[in-house]
């Protein structure tokens, strides 16, 4: 059974395009010794961190009920809610259906903190110090300080034991795209200051080098990446809902801007040869980033598309002539 670590990109609904490719991946008998992820990708990789198999990966996708996503406040009423809550929570939904699939998804494989995620390999990365030292990194991106984090690593930073934070917790601010979902905010463990967090694509969609060793030791193992944005997205996603939200010409060049943080800033380190030779790319274009209402029909083809794209990756896939041909990049 090869062994490999495992990076997934955000994309919201685009991301249900990992689980056909993971899916793919682990019925060709793949191994995740350690699983990072943004937004969308967090979610998938916190439950393949968790050590949920094939099977049980398409039974949660089947539990996720995807139009309870976009959760509104009171009084919710469609764009009267909507506008209310940009108004005074700095984002459109809750976020709080999603925060407690996510909790209750792990539950069901007895994780709740990053501490029952801890890993010890005698093999790692002589520089990888105990902080790091984990089955599961997601991203998210601290507007407080300008800065990513990569949670549980960087929880130190908010003077937080990061054997305590709850996964869940990561998860949901991952996935906070701005303006869409309300933002999460973090009490520094030491001080009591706040910290406000939004989704780790604004600074990195798609970390592939996260795993790479620094040592100069040869990998042990692959680094894998599944993309599901496309570097260019021709208008999708569309942010906001409501005709009448994103009529407006300041709505809509806030959704520009979000758009061209979470696609554009990854793009020129993604176009590398070697790092396109590792990454699977999954055809997400029937859905939108954030069309959680699209048809069983919509979701099943990009499904398709992920499995197909992961076949495909693996018919050519050759991680020794890899090794060989693209010898470790500078660290980002």
């Amino acid at each position: 059974m090869p062994d490999a670590d495992l990076v997934l990109e955000g994309g919201g609904m685009k991301g249900i395009g990992l689980g056909g490719a993971i899916t793919a991946l682990m019925r060709a008998g793949y191994a995740f010794q350690r699983v990072a992820g943004t937004s969308a990708g967090a979610l998938a990789a916190a439950l393949l961190a968790g050590g949920i198999g094939a099977r049980g990966l398409t039974d949660a996708m089947a539990r996720l009920q995807y139009a309870r996503v976009p959760d509104r406040e009171l009084p919710k009423i469609p764009i009267l809610s909507e506008g209310l809550s940009l108004l005074h929570s700095a984002g459109a939904y809750q976020g709080d259906y999603i925060h407690g699939f996510v909790r209750d998804e792990l539950a069901r494989l007895g994780v709740r903190t990053f501490g029952d995620l801890r890993r010890t390999d005698d093999g790692d990365d002589v520089n990888l110090p105990s902080e790091r030292r984990y089955r599961l990194v997601v991203t998210a991106t601290d507007i407080t300080r300008g800065r990513l984090l990569r949670l549980p690593w960087d929880y130190a930073l908010l003077g937080l034991d990061p054997d305590e934070q709850l996964v869940a917790d990561a998860v949901r601010a991952s996935i906070s795209i701005p303006l869409y979902f309300e933002p999460v905010v973090v009490r520094d463990g030491i001080t009591g200051e706040p910290t406000t967090l939004v989704d780790g694509g604004v600074l990195s969609n798609f970390p592939i080098a996260i795993f790479d060793r620094t040592d100069l030791r040869p990998p042990r193992w692959p680094t894998i990446g599944i993309k599901v944005v496309p570097g260019v997205p021709a208008g999708d996603p569309q942010l906001f809902p409501g005709v009448a939200l994103r009529a407006l010409p300041l709505v809509k060049l806030l959704e520009q801007v979000v758009v061209t943080a979470i696609v554009g800033n990854d793009q020129t380190y993604t176009e590398r040869p070697c790092v396109r030779r590792r990454t699977i790319s999954v055809d997400t274009s029937a859905v939108g980033v954030v069309e959680f209402g699209a048809s069983e029909a919509q979701r099943a083809t990009v499904i398709a598309n992920g499995t197909a794209a992961a076949e495909r990756f693996l018919q050519t896939w050759d991680w020794e002539a890899f090794r060989r041909e693209c010898p470790p990049l500078p660290a980002r």
